[in-house]
């Protein structure tokens, strides 16, 4: 069973999802996909980011964040956004704990961000945000770094 799980809400490009997954199957997590994709799974792109480790990645196709919330009514959702305040890394993470993630062009609905949940990650400002896999990556390495893998 994954320590931890990522969430792409309506991820847009393969070769994110792809490092992403791979990302997921080096770390243990398990990684849902929410809604309408902007590719498919079975894009030469988004299998080549993947490389050959989609056989180890513990990943789901889910219809809606609604579908994901009842299926784990006791879950704890974070929010990544650069519309918080909190820091990703003042949250106390631990083990089942969900980080979400939005559409590259978009970000998360308004309805998430404002969330008490929503965290950021710290950047200089002027600047728009990071890419969607290192900001997964960055986020996973701190949930790993409080409970492990």
């Amino acid at each position: 069973m994954a320590k931890f799980n990522v969430v792409l809400y309506e991820p847009e490009i393969p070769q994110n999802t792809g490092n992403i997954a791979r990302l997921c199957a080096c770390t243990g997590a398990k990684l849902f996909l929410v809604g309408r994709l902007g590719f498919s799974l079975s894009s030469k792109y988004t299998k080549r980011a993947g490389l050959d480790y989609w056989d180890s990645v513990d990943i789901q196709k889910v219809e809606a964040m609604d579908e994901l919330f009842k299926m784990f009514p006791d879950g704890t959702f974070y929010y990544l956004t650069t519309k918080s305040n909190k820091k990703y890394t003042d949250i106390t993470y631990k083990e089942n704990d969900f980080i979400v993630f939005g559409p590259e062009t978009r970000g998360l609905p308004q309805e998430y961000v404002t969330r008490e949940t929503a965290v950021t990650i710290p950047m200089i400002e002027g600047q728009r945000s990071l890419n969607l896999a290192n900001s997964v990556a960055i986020t996973a390495y701190e949930v790993i770094r409080q409970i492990g893998i």
